[in-house]
C-alpha cells in the first residue's frame, strides 16, 4: 500500500483532504474483478460524514509521539494475499493505528497482540507490525474489518456499519474461490460480518448463531456444496480491555487461529516460547 505523501494538500493527510466525490467510491462494486482495485476504491470513500470529520481531525492534530508522521487519515483497506484461505475480521481501524499507518492493525497494541499471535503459529513473517513498508508478510491469511474509518470512541454506529458492508460483501466474492475459514474478532464484527456472509453466497442459520469465544459455525454455499462452504470462528477481540484484563491471553488467541488455520487448509508451528 502506498502510503507516500506525495500530491497531498494537508501536510498531516496522505493524499489531503479532497477523495472523491460525493459518496467516494460506493455504488456498483461487482465491476471490482481483483482486490488491488477494491482496496483502491476502499480508500477514497467518503459515505460516512461523522467517520471522515474524525479521522481527518485525528489526522491534522496527530498524537503528540507521532507529531512528525504523516497520517494517513483515509478508509483503511484489507491486508494480506488475494488468494488467503484464511480471513481474519476487526472491529474498524485504531485513530492512532490504522488511520495513522494506512494497514489494518498497524501501529497500535491491538496489533501488536493480533501480528505476534499470527507469527507464533507461523501465519506471518513477523511478529510486530508497526508502518506499511516494515516487510510484514502474512501466509494465507488476509486482515479486515467490516468498518473502514477510525470511528470516534472506537465505536461505530449501526448505520455506519451498514454503510460499510458492500465493501466487505465485494471482498468475500473476491476471496471466495480460495477462502475455507473466517476468524471474527469481537461481537461487533460479527453481526456486522454475518449479513455480509449472506450476501456473499452463503447460507447463514437461523436464527442467527451467537457470538462467543471459540464457537464454531459452518456456512454452507448458497449455490450448493461444490460452490464451497466456509468455517466461522469467533474470537475476544484483540482490544487493550481484554488482553490487559486476562479476558483473552495470547494462548486463547493462538488456539484460535490454530484451529482456523487447520480448517483453512493451513500449515502452523508449533509455539515455543
Amino acid at each position: 500500500m502506498d502510503s507516500s505523501p506525495a500530491g497531498s494538500s494537508d501536510p498531516g493527510i496522505v493524499g489531503g483532504l479532497g477523495g472523491l466525490d460525493g459518496l467516494g467510491a460506493l455504488g456498483d462494486l461487482g465491476g471490482l474483478d481483483a482486490l488491488t482495485d477494491l482496496d483502491a476504491r476502499i480508500a477514497g470513500c467518503r459515505a460516512c460524514p461523522r467517520l471522515v470529520a474524525w479521522r481527518e481531525e485525528v489526522a491534522r492534530t496527530r498524537r503528540a509521539a507521532f507529531a512528525d508522521q504523516t497520517y494517513w487519515g483515509r478508509p483503511v483497506p484489507g491486508y494480506g494475499p488475494a488468494d488467503a484461505s484464511l480471513l481474519i475480521v476487526g472491529l474498524a481501524p485504531a485513530a492512532h493505528g490504522g488511520n495513522r499507518t494506512g494497514r489494518m492493525f498497524t501501529g497500535d497494541r491491538s496489533g501488536d497482540v493480533l501480528y505476534a499471535a499470527l507469527h507464533d503459529v507461523g501465519l506471518a513473517s513477523r511478529g510486530t507490525s508497526v508502518s506499511a513498508d516494515d516487510g510484514l508478510e502474512l501466509y494465507g491469511v488476509r486482515v479486515t474489518s467490516p468498518v473502514h474509518c477510525a470511528p470516534p470512541a472506537n465505536k461505530p454506529t449501526p448505520g455506519e456499519r451498514d454503510t460499510c458492508r458492500p465493501w466487505l460483501v465485494r471482498e468475500l466474492e473476491l476471496l471466495r474461490p480460495t477462502l475455507r475459514a473466517v476468524v471474527v474478532l469481537g461481537a461487533f464484527g460479527w453481526q456486522a460480518a454475518l449479513p455480509a456472509f449472506a450476501a456473499a453466497g452463503w447460507t447463514v442459520p437461523r436464527p442467527r448463531p451467537v457470538f462467543a469465544h471459540g464457537a464454531r459455525v459452518s456456512l454452507g454455499a448458497q449455490d450448493g456444496p461444490a460452490a464451497g462452504s466456509i468455517e466461522l470462528f469467533g474470537c475476544f477481540h484483540v482490544s487493550q480491555r481484554n488482553t490487559f484484563t486476562g479476558r483473552l491471553t495470547p494462548a486463547m488467541l493462538r488456539d484460535v487461529l490454530r484451529t482456523a488455520a487447520g480448517a483453512a487448509g493451513l500449515t502452523t508451528r508449533p509455539y515455543d516460547g
